[in-house]
C-alpha cells in the first residue's frame, strides 16, 4: 500500500511539473510570437501615417555584395528553437549584437532540424545553391534530398583565400563545427574538390553544447536507448513533437510562416501531401517523420549523440577556437524563469543505474553546474569521447588570449557566469556582461591574420590529446 502510494504521488508531481513546465514555454514562445507580430504591425502603422523620405534600402543581394572579402564576415549561427535574421518580423536572436561590426551574416537555419541538416543549409545560405542533404543522407531518414534554393549566396566569395568566422549558439557551436569536418571531407557535391577546413578561420562556441546535455534526458529523452531514439510517453519533448509536426502538417498560410518555422519542410509532411493518415503515421505510429528516423536536434543533444558527432569531427590545426561556457550564480537569482527549474533539475539529475553510462569516466558530479540548459562542463571545449587541446583563460583577461600568443588548433575557453538566455534575445537582461562578451568574441575574430595559419591541415596523433 505504501508503495502504491508513493508512485501515485510521485506521478502527480511529475504530471504537475510537465503542466508547469509546458505552460511555461508556451507562455515564452506565445509571448516572443506576440511581441514579434505587434512590432510588425506597429512599424505598419507609423509607415503609413509618417511622410515618405528618399531612404535608400539595400536588398538581401546587396548586402551579400558588401563582403568582398577585404575582411572575413563573422557568421552568427543560432540554437535550437532559434531564428535568423527575417524571421520573428525582424527580432534578433542574438539581441542585435550583430549591429557591433558591419560584416556579419545572420542565418536563418531549421530551428527543431538535425545539427546534420542546419549544416549542410549553411554551406549553401553562404555559398549559394539549393540546399543539397546528401543522397545517402536524405534516403537513410526519408526526406527530400534538396531544399531551399539561394539565387546568390551571402558570401559567394567563400574559398580558403576569403574564409569566414563561425560563431555558434548552444546547438550552433555543433553546427559550425560539423561544417568545418564537411568542408574537410570534400561532402558537397559540386565542391567536393575544392573545400577544406581552411575555409573556416575560428570557430566561437557560445554556451556551446559540444558535449550534450543532461537535460536532454530531463525533458523526455531516453538514455538507455543511445539518447534521443525514442521519449517518455509523457513529456516536455513529446508536446514539442506534436507541435512541430501540426505545425507542418496544417500548412500555415506564407506570412505567418515567414514569422516562424520549425524547418521541416523537407520531409513533406503537409496536409496536401499526405492527408489525415499521414498525419497519424508522422503523430501516432511514428511511422513518417524526423521523429520516426532520429534526423532531428534532440538526439544530437545528447550525451551519446555528442559523443557520435565528437568522434567525426575535428579540432583542425589551422583554425583558431574559443568557448564561452556559461554557468549559473550559485543563488540562482536573476537568472530566467525559464531556466529557473531546469537548473535545479540539472544539478540534482543522476545518470539511470540501470544505463550504460555514456562514456568511460562519467561522472554525475561532473554535470552538475549548469546554465539551465546546458551543463558547464559540457560547454568549454570537446571532451567526449577523446579530449581536444584545450587551454583555460582568466575572465579578467582582455580577449580569449590576451598576453599570450594564439596557437591554432586549441580551444581557449571562459567560464562566465550567466544563464543561457542572458546573451541572446533581450540585450536589457545580458547587462554589461553582454556588451563584454560579444566585444571578445569580435575582437578575437578580427585579431586573427591568415598568414599566422600553419601550411596544412594534417594534424600530428598528439593533437587528439589534451597537452595539460
Amino acid at each position: 500500500m505504501r508503495k502504491w502510494v508513493r508512485a501515485a504521488l510521485m506521478g502527480a508531481l511529475g504530471a504537475a511539473e510537465l503542466l508547469l513546465s509546458a505552460a511555461v514555454h508556451l507562455g515564452y514562445a506565445f509571448y516572443i510570437f506576440g511581441a514579434a507580430v505587434a512590432a510588425d504591425v506597429a512599424a505598419s502603422l507609423v509607415k503609413r501615417l509618417m511622410p515618405a523620405k528618399d531612404v535608400a534600402v539595400a536588398s538581401e543581394d546587396e548586402a551579400a555584395a558588401l563582403l568582398d572579402g577585404a575582411a572575413p564576415p563573422i557568421v552568427l549561427v543560432h540554437g535550437i528553437f532559434g531564428f535568423g535574421k527575417g524571421r520573428l518580423g525582424g527580432l534578433s536572436y542574438f539581441a542585435d549584437a550583430e549591429d557591433k561590426d558591419g560584416r556579419v551574416l545572420v542565418p536563418d537555419l531549421g530551428a527543431f532540424t538535425s545539427v546534420h541538416d542546419r549544416a549542410r543549409e549553411l554551406f549553401y545560405y553562404l555559398k549559394g545553391g539549393r540546399v543539397d542533404y546528401g543522397e545517402a543522407h536524405s534516403a537513410a531518414c526519408g526526406h527530400a534530398r534538396f531544399g531551399r534554393a539561394y539565387a546568390r549566396g551571402h558570401y559567394p566569395l567563400w574559398d580558403e583565400a576569403h574564409p569566414v568566422h563561425l560563431v555558434g549558439h548552444s546547438a550552433g557551436a555543433q553546427v559550425a563545427r560539423l561544417l568545418q569536418q564537411m568542408l574537410h571531407d570534400g561532402a558537397f557535391e559540386g565542391h567536393a574538390a575544392a573545400t577544406s577546413a581552411r575555409w573556416v578561420l575560428s570557430v566561437t562556441s557560445l554556451s556551446g553544447a559540444l558535449n550534450g546535455s543532461t537535460r536532454a534526458y530531463i525533458d523526455g529523452a531516453r538514455p538507455e536507448d543511445g539518447g534521443g531514439r525514442s521519449l517518455r510517453p509523457a513529456c516536455l519533448l513529446q508536446i514539442c513533437r506534436a507541435g512541430s509536426v501540426l505545425y507542418h502538417w496544417l500548412d500555415l498560410p506564407p506570412w505567418l510562416k515567414r514569422y516562424y518555422d520549425f524547418g521541416f519542410d523537407h520531409f513533406g509532411m503537409s496536409r496536401c501531401l499526405v492527408g489525415a493518415r499521414g498525419l497519424a503515421d508522422a503523430l501516432v505510429a511514428g511511422r513518417r517523420g524526423p521523429f520516426a528516423t532520429g534526423d532531428w536536434i534532440v538526439p544530437d543533444l545528447t550525451i551519446q549523440g555528442a559523443a557520435r558527432i565528437n568522434a567525426r569531427v575535428r579540432t583542425f590545426p589551422g583554425s583558431f577556437y574559443f568557448s564561452y561556457a556559461s554557468r549559473v550564480p550559485s543563488g540562482l537569482l536573476g537568472i530566467h524563469p525559464l531556466l529557473f527549474l531546469r537548473a535545479l533539475q540539472m544539478r540534482r539529475w543522476r545518470w539511470p543505474a540501470g544505463a550504460p553510462p555514456p562514456y568511460e569516466g562519467y561522472r554525475d558530479e561532473d554535470w552538475e553546474d549548469n546554465d539551465g540548459a546546458l551543463n558547464t562542463f559540457s560547454m568549454t571545449h570537446p571532451r567526449v569521447p577523446e579530449e581536444h587541446p584545450s587551454e583555460p583563460v582568466e575572465e579578467e583577461e582582455d580577449g580569449a588570449g590576451a598576453g599570450r600568443p594564439l596557437r591554432p588548433g586549441v580551444w581557449y575557453y571562459r567560464i562566465v557566469e550567466a544563464d543561457h538566455m542572458a546573451f541572446v534575445i533581450n540585450r536589457r537582461r545580458g547587462g554589461v556582461q553582454f556588451d563584454l562578451v560579444y566585444d571578445s568574441i569580435f575582437r578575437n575574430c578580427r585579431s586573427l591574420c591568415l598568414p599566422d595559419r600553419p601550411a596544412t591541415d594534417a594534424a600530428p596523433e598528439a593533437e587528439l590529446t589534451n597537452p595539460d
